[in-house]
């Protein structure tokens, strides 16, 4: 009976490590990738266009909580200069979890909060896909989404 447990201890340990861990590259990148969400958020609060230049892909596509596609950067950035005046407050994104899909892929799930005079006027999801384009992150799509109440 106790050879059983052990047996079953070894193996349950050895796929928790083998499966679980977390390698020093995707926390570095995690990291990285991290930061190119609040740069995200920087830009929209400030409305800087030249950041948002920098970190959105010209190839960008976005889908917004009203269902609007917008298409390309140019597109994208005109309607969240858009979006941003006429939604004010304070944009919060708090990343919640990042799954890489190969070495330069991934994607990237967030809360998104709208904080108008102290309160959260809006709540929602956003899902980035980010992209590692010469040893920098850029965002290659944005969804974002009202949760279903």
């Amino acid at each position: 009976m106790n050879m059983k447990y052990t047996v079953f201890l070894i193996l349950w340990l050895v796929s928790s490590l083998a499966f679980s861990q977390v390698t020093e590259k995707e926390k570095s990148e995690s990291s990285d990738i991290i930061h190119l969400i609040s740069k995200y958020s920087q830009a929209r609060e400030s409305m800087d266009t030249v950041l948002l230049d920098q970190i959105l892909m010209e190839d960008l596509d976005q889908l917004v909580s009203s269902g609007t596609w917008r298409n390309g950067k140019e597109e994208s950035m005109k309607g969240m200069l858009r979006s941003s005046t006429s939604n004010p407050g304070d944009r919060k994104l708090t990343v919640d979890k990042i799954r890489f899909l190969s070495k330069d892929v991934a994607l990237v799930d967030a809360k998104y909060e709208i904080i108008n005079n102290g309160e959260v006027i809006r709540k929602m999801w956003s899902t980035f896909v980010v992209q590692k384009i010469e040893k920098e992150w850029k965002i290659a799509a944005i969804r974002n989404m009202l949760p279903a109440r």
